[in-house]
């Protein structure tokens, strides 16, 4: 009986044994099963954000495009007319200098705009040879008088090395890391740093960087002791629309931007922050190994002109006003129209009155190109030059397949409109 009950308790252990076996295993794939379905969620969740955010970039896409347009003819109103008016004032004078501040401006904004639609991928990046401690002084320059005396600048420049770059886009990077520094100091003051250093990246160190590779950079320090971030902020500095400002004193695009114009230039950009101890970004740019790059040589001279017939045509009756003084300075025979129907009617009439044809692209009834096709039925010998501000139905390459003698993007700069024209003429 002894025996029989030692048998039966053995029998019960092992049926025990089995039983917490199989309900470890059971729990293994509970375990297993609940972290694939978090796993599955938080891949859920990062792709719902993906696409919000890709639906977000697609909206500035497409505003910054609806945008381009009427604001670069605004652009070329200030231009043109600050150009015209350089005309009538001697070299020297104190007012000229004062145009030409104002056309630097203009100039400038002009950039702004090519930069918000290189953003949105509307247009491609104008790479060059430049030397990153000049366009940082140059920054620096422009925004040490909109910031208070309680903040002091200090500045540590100790490399001179180039990178390959947009300058107008690093421009940019300075501007917004440094506007984003004053708004952390803009209540107690503080101290706000520029550093240019060297820096060799190893194997090991690339590494802990996303995409760059060993080798020399520059690192771009920006560092400020204004309030800080805490990490859940930190996190999300670099996505758009997300933003600490109150209303009205930012969009939330600043630092989104700048990661794309670092990562576009081949770099990183990295932030490190703690609440009540300042801010400090640093930007790595690729330094640039000793190579010619052919630059365009700057004409000194006199613009180049002509007694050519023009017709000049555009909607916008000032622009239409700033293009017949430009030209008729330059000394051609001007004509204008403010429709291209009227003017396809003013060329019909007398198709040898004119040498050449100079046409907005965005217009009512019919657009810059058809214009210039439906001219060139009539005389298909005669250049037309295509202007425009934005357009996603036109760019040079289009142009140039339908026979359009030169593509001039807006605002029209008398200098680069003098080559152009001489150019197209010269080669007829």
């Amino acid at each position: 009986m002894i025996e029989n009950t030692h048998k039966q308790m053995i029998k019960y252990a092992e049926d025990l044994a089995k039983m917490v076996k199989d309900l470890k295993e059971e729990n293994a794939l509970l375990v297993k099963a609940k972290r694939e379905l978090e796993e599955s969620y938080t891949e859920r969740i990062k792709l719902q954000a993906q696409l919000r955010q890709a639906q977000k970039m697609e909206a500035i896409g497409t505003l910054a495009g609806g945008i381009a347009h009427d604001f670069n003819n605004i652009l070329s109103a200030i231009i043109g007319f600050t150009e015209i008016a350089k005309m009538d004032i001697s070299e020297g004078s104190v007012t000229r200098s004062k145009l030409d501040e104002v056309l630097k401006a203009g100039i400038r904004a002009t950039d702004l705009v090519r930069q918000i639609l290189t953003f949105s991928r509307k247009t491609e990046m104008e790479y060059m040879q430049v030397q990153i401690k000049l366009i940082v002084k140059e920054a620096m320059k422009l925004l040490r008088p909109s910031l208070p005396s309680t903040i002091e600048i200090r500045e540590n420049f100790s490399t001179s090395r180039e990178i390959l770059a947009d300058p107008t886009q690093i421009h940019q990077v300075v501007m917004n890391l440094c506007t984003n520094a004053y708004h952390a100091m803009s209540e107690d003051g503080g101290v706000l740093e520029i550093a240019l250093l060297k820096e060799n990246l190893d194997e090991e160190s690339a590494a802990e960087f996303e995409d760059l590779i060993p080798g020399p950079y520059i690192k771009l320090t920006i560092s400020d002791t204004g309030h800080g971030m805490d990490e859940e902020v930190m996190d999300q500095i670099f996505d758009p629309y997300f933003t600490t400002k109150e209303k009205g004193r930012g969009t939330g695009l600043g630092l989104s931007v700048v990661h794309g114009i670092v990562k576009s230039h081949g770099g990183a950009i990295t932030v490190s922050s703690a609440p009540g101890k300042g801010t400090t970004f640093h930007a790595l740019f690729p330094i640039l190994e000793k190579v010619e790059i052919k630059k365009e040589e700057l004409s000194t001279g006199p613009l180049p002109g002509g007694n050519e017939r023009v017709l000049f045509v555009d909607d916008e009756t000032t622009l239409v006003k700033i293009g017949k003084a430009m030209l008729g300075w330059l000394g051609y025979d001007v004509t204008v129209s403010t429709g291209s129907l009227e003017a396809l009617e003013l060329f019909k009439a007398k198709p040898e009155a004119f040498d050449l044809v100079i046409s907005d692209m965005t217009m009512p009834k019919m657009t810059g190109d058809k214009l210039a096709m439906k001219i060139m039925e009539i005389r298909p010998e005669i250049p037309v030059i295509l202007c425009t501000g934005y357009s996603e139905k036109i760019n040079e390459g289009k142009s140039s397949e339908i026979g359009i003698a030169a593509y001039v993007p807006k605002p029209i700069i008398i200098n680069e409109i003098a080559k152009t024209i001489r150019e197209v003429l010269d080669k007829k």
